[in-house]
């Protein structure tokens, strides 16, 4: 479900670790690890309008930076605008 329809960038696990004391460039003795509790990265997806490539326009989960990169085709708005003729 969390996961780009592009490149398919899903969440990763790591480490939230928690500290206590003063540094010691600071003048204390140095910062000592009190905890270490798993946590997950998410990535950054955004629900984009998408045309594919037999010109249907579905809604699909993409990271930003697919978006940033272009590899996305949006799908153009349902109010397509008229321009005024000129008179």
């Amino acid at each position: 479900m969390r996961t780009c329809a592009i490149c398919k960038k899903k969440p990763l696990t790591g480490n939230s670790i928690v500290r206590r004391g003063l540094a010691k460039k600071t003048g204390g003795i140095g910062k000592k690890i009190s905890g270490i509790t798993r946590r997950r990265f998410f990535p950054n997806l955004q629900k984009v309008k998408a045309v594919f490539l037999n010109g249907t326009v579905r809604r699909i989960n993409v990271c930003v930076s697919c978006l940033k990169a272009g590899k996305v085709k949006k799908a153009p708005s349902r109010r397509s605008y008229v321009a005024p003729a000129a008179v």
